[in-house]
């Protein structure tokens, strides 16, 4: 590895970035491809349905946190192995559900080890390659994703068409263990110091090697993080982000209908939505390197909230516009502020748990987002009311996220 002309770090940016593109059959926008054909095997209500995926998802985010220690005591590498084995297992056993309960199984493991860990895992080892430019490095891997939102729901309904509804999940198990599998094995390492390396590049020192933290580490401990008022202002206003934000993705189809927009908008939508997030997250992992977090996590929730009006107010022939604009700006901010936030403010020792609460709380948020949405369209015969609710959440949280400033690290304790 020493012989390469370039940081190793530049190889685990795509490594990731292909991760992430692995997650789709647990993703959202994934599973939303499906849910038509769900609805109609199963004889399921749209209620059903939503609830199955919220329950699914709720408990999904519960053994996040030890998934993260998992990851602590063995690194990134060998519990991204079993999660990604087991994930296959899942999209195969999806082709064998029957039925509500079932249902909800597929859900809850989809959700744990696709939407939850596998993500988790990916950005919590390229945080250990990179500290000054992992904010560039996320923005490039998070292009990924973009690629995943704009061309999984087509990539699921030629599945679809070609295998049906149960083949179609089996062949996207399939292609994730081929290709993630040798990836793990030659390519995907744990962390800069195992290569007698530093984050960002550089060597270390002979009396390093062992691969102790960089000085610079502030190595906050889970219980101190939990203490800090940053930690818990971020957790709220990205848990707003991601339970609204689901909850509209989840269900933008009867939204737009709602608006008397047809499908074909949401295709347009998601096509800009993706050609926007693409550019916007390596654009926010710039920013990330350069701005404080906290005033780019208040610029996220203003995007989000003129997002969440838009869907309300905006003339129905610029929907489609204008509320992917608003949406990938503030999902790009957001996922910039996401990636860097939680290494550079509490350390890189205990990373895993750290991230694993905080994806317990933000997967929980997005599986309560569908169902509360669903809840409130059958209460008021449409979305108008939640999405204003949602948007009146995420404006108090904009200004609170300035207060999100970087904590010191307690002494003595």
């Amino acid at each position: 590895m020493s012989r390469l002309p370039f940081f190793y770090g530049w190889l685990m940016v795509p490594a990731v970035m292909l991760i992430s593109i692995c997650t789709s059959p647990g993703q959202t926008y994934g599973v939303a491809v499906f849910n038509p054909y769900l609805r109609e095997a199963l004889g399921l209500s749209n209620s059903e349905l939503s609830g199955a995926y919220m329950a699914g998802t709720v408990l999904a985010s519960l053994p996040l946190t030890y998934i993260g220690a998992l990851m602590d005591r063995y690194g990134p590498r060998r519990t991204l192995m079993g999660v990604v084995f087991v994930f296959g297992i899942t999209c195969f056993g999806v082709t064998q559900v029957s039925g509500l309960f079932t249902l909800f199984i597929a859900f809850f493991f989809l959700r744990l080890l696709g939407q939850g860990s596998m993500g988790m895992l990916a950005r919590n080892a390229l945080a250990m390659w990179f500290h000054k430019r992992l904010g560039l490095a996320s923005g490039l891997a998070n292009v990924g994703m973009a690629v995943a939102v704009g061309g999984m729901p087509a990539l699921g309904f030629w599945l679809i068409e070609s295998y049906g509804w149960r083949g179609a999940y089996a062949v996207l198990g399939g292609a994730v263990w081929l290709l993630l599998f040798p990836l793990l094995i030659f390519v995907f390492r744990d962390r800069p110091e195992e290569m007698g390396l530093l984050p960002d590049g550089g060597e270390v020192a002979e009396d390093d090697a062992a691969g102790r933290v960089v000085p610079e580490d502030p190595a906050f401990t889970l219980r101190q993080v939990l203490r800090s008022p940053a930690y818990w202002i971020a957790v709220c206003c990205m848990a707003s982000w991601s339970m609204s934000g689901t909850g509209v993705q989840f269900h933008i189809v009867s939204i737009f209908a709602g608006r008397g927009l047809e499908p074909a908008a949401v295709a347009t939508m998601f096509s800009i939505y993706a050609f926007i997030i693409a550019g916007g997250r390596v654009g926010g992992g710039m920013l990330a390197d350069r701005m404080p977090l906290n005033l780019l996590l208040a610029l996220a929730l203003v995007c989000q909230c003129a997002a969440l009006i838009s869907l309300n107010l905006v003339d129905a022939a610029w929907l489609p516009w204008v509320f992917p604009v608003c949406s990938a700006t503030g999902s790009s901010l957001l996922m910039s502020v996401g990636e860097t936030m939680w290494v550079r403010y509490y350390g890189r020792r205990h990373l895993g748990k750290i991230r694993g609460s905080v994806s317990t709380i933000g997967v929980a948020a997005s599986g309560v987002g569908p169902f509360v949405m669903g809840v409130a369209f059958d209460y008021f015969g449409g979305f108008e009311q939640v999405l204003w609710g949602c948007a009146g959440l995420a404006a108090p949280l904009a200004v609170l996220a300035l207060a999100a400033t970087p904590p010191k690290l307690p002494q003595g304790k």
